[in-house]
């Protein structure tokens, strides 16, 4: 049983990464079983089912139940996100492990929005705007430093505080100009990167706010009421997807999808078959590029597994044994 110390403890951003891109990889190739998603509404938020298989050099399932709450710190000091990953052997069905998910969804969000700015960003792209200055927020800034050689981000939040706390912190750690912002527009229109990561209900990022040649990572869709990203924009733009008949559920694309802009057929790709070579990335400097990343099982079933391995080579974590028969 592993806590959210033990996750950071045990899980890198740049291993993420690598991790990440390996199962978006294995996925392209048609290596393994799309990932399955449920959500389920309940008042004042929802809570989300995502699970997968991989086979590494061992075969893995994972299964993640994670509840998302926009007003919990407002309401009651909680994190927005919280939840469990369940992992188990898929030779034989046994649980392995059971961790916190919301240190787990936070780094291998982050990672998916690297990867894609590795095959689908300029490569002189320097300059990055985030929306949103949460811990998911960090993570973004924190994963793209790592795939780009940026040498500035502003950092846009509806509390100004939180945006001028962020980019103190980041400014510092990552050793760039981190400058806050009090329009997400006029930064996104100055910036070769766009990130967006809220709880939106309504798009706010639109074609006027995005100049030619810019990567855009919409991040927080995850649910069929959330939307960051004007139909216009997307359907103008080259559309990468994680899951092709998951975003169209519930991420930007299913928005676009709604107001008749775009069909299925007008996805470039999902970000897998870009990864695996059976799709062209960036074809063009002035191509605009938008990554709907609505959160891939897969993506969770790489990184509980590095953690799981990385664990049991050094003792973290508790050990507990479910069934009272069977050692994990």
């Amino acid at each position: 049983m592993l806590s959210a110390g033990d996750i950071q403890r045990l899980l890198g951003i740049e291993e993420c990464i690598a991790a990440v891109e390996a199962a978006f990889r294995v996925y392209g190739e048609g290596k393994t079983a799309p990932p399955g998603v449920l959500g389920v509404q309940v008042e004042n938020g929802g809570f989300h089912i995502k699970a997968g298989a991989l086979a590494w050099q061992r075969a893995y399932f994972a299964a993640k139940v994670n509840g998302n709450f926009p007003e919990n710190r407002r309401r009651f000091g909680l994190p927005t996100i919280q939840g469990l990953i369940v992992l188990a052997d898929a030779e034989n069905g046994c649980p392995v492990a059971v961790m916190d998910s919301a240190e787990v969804t936070a780094l291998r969000t982050a990672a998916a929005t690297a990867v894609a700015a590795k095959y689908l960003a300029r490569e002189d792209s320097r300059t990055v705007a985030v929306c949103g200055c949460g811990v998911q927020g960090g993570y973004q800034l924190r994963a793209l430093a790592r795939v780009l050689r940026l040498a500035r981000a502003y950092a846009y939040d509806l509390e100004e505080q939180k945006a001028e706390q962020f980019a103190r912190e980041l400014s510092a750690e990552l050793g760039i100009e981190v400058a806050a912002v009090r329009s997400f527009g006029e930064a996104s229109r100055r910036s070769d990167v766009c990130v967006t990561c809220t709880t939106s209900q309504r798009f706010f990022l639109t074609q006027a706010d995005v100049k030619a040649g810019t990567f855009v990572a919409a991040v927080g869709a995850d649910n069929p009421m959330k939307q960051e990203i004007e139909p216009a924009l997307v359907a103008a733009s080259t559309l990468v997807v994680d899951v092709l008949e998951q975003c169209a559920t519930i991420g930007d694309l299913h928005h676009a999808l709604e107001a008749g802009l775009v069909t299925k057929a007008d996805v470039h790709a999902e970000l897998g078959e870009v990864v695996a070579g059976r799709k062209a990335g960036r074809r063009s400097e002035e191509e605009i590029i938008v990554f709907d990343s609505t959160g891939m099982a897969l993506q969770d079933v790489a990184a509980a597994a590095v953690v799981y391995e990385k664990a049991m080579a050094s003792g973290d974590g508790a050990g507990f044994d479910f069934s009272g028969v069977h050692k994990a």
